[in-house]
């Protein structure tokens, strides 16, 4: 499942929540981190981007 989030030159970013590894904070927002050393940084704060990531593997409610 794909997450959209925003670089810090404010162009779009998608990010496959399955393929993160790690996310720690920078100055210029949070950093995603990915398998075999690649990475993005977006604007949006930890909390924000650990929250929707993990709401990419909730199931809808019926």
């Amino acid at each position: 499942m794909f997450v959209k989030f925003t670089s810090p030159d404010r162009v779009p970013v998608a990010v496959n929540a399955t393929q993160v590894s790690f996310i720690s904070c920078v100055t210029e927002g949070t950093r995603i981190r990915f398998g075999e050393g690649r990475s993005v940084t977006v604007v949006e704060p930890m909390d924000e981007v650990i929250d929707r990531l993990n709401r990419t593997g909730q199931l809808p409610e019926i």
